[in-house]
């Protein structure tokens, strides 16, 4: 990867981190520059249209990671069961080794950017329907009709992302470990 394209994933990476510790409206471009280490000419050469688009592409590429996760689950488990235990530690560990001070990657930029972003709007919809979909894999494989195992999908993924805000808020892993055995439980 030349020179250039390492800048260009640089910025994502620290507007990835940036908006997942202080939000997307407390982060702003100076400060995604210098975490970076870019040149400041490079933001709006990779993202003339400013923060939006690096907003856009940063939920699209964190998004992406969980996605590549949650297939790399998907493929050690054998239930959804198993699944959603094995997920639902990787979150806790996680999120308790960074203070509390991290949740989910796209959520707060999400929260704080819809209605009025479509762009990011579109991000988020793509990251959060792969989730989905990946999930719905998992209870379908079960034996779940696709309908339902949709359906089940959307619910697991509303509890943890509700988990996660819990554990932030109680400075706990105890919300996320409920959840965790209550789906495992279903």
């Amino acid at each position: 990867m030349g020179a250039a394209a390492r800048h260009r994933e640089k910025l994502i990476g620290s507007a990835i981190t940036l908006f997942r510790q202080k939000g997307y409206a407390a982060t702003g471009l100076n400060e995604i520059l210098a975490r970076s280490g870019a040149p400041k000419g490079s933001l709006y050469h990779y993202f003339p249209k400013g923060k939006e688009e690096l907003g856009a592409e940063a939920v699209a590429q964190a998004g992406a990671v969980v996605s590549a996760t949650l297939r790399q689950l998907h493929d050690t488990t054998q239930t959804a069961a198993q699944f959603l235990d094995a997920y639902c530690r990787l979150l806790g560990d996680w999120v308790e080794k960074s203070g509390y001070s991290e949740g989910c990657p796209i959520a707060t930029t999400l929260l704080e950017t819809l209605p009025q972003s479509e762009r990011i709007g579109a991000a988020g919809r793509a990251a959060f329907d792969d989730w989905t979909a990946i999930i719905a894999t998992v209870h379908e494989r079960d034996g779940m009709a696709p309908e339902a195992a949709r359906a089940r999908a959307e619910f697991d993924l509303a509890a943890i992302e509700g988990a996660l805000l819990l554990m932030r808020v109680r400075q706990s892993t105890a919300p996320l470990q409920n959840v965790a055995r209550a789906l495992s439980a279903l």
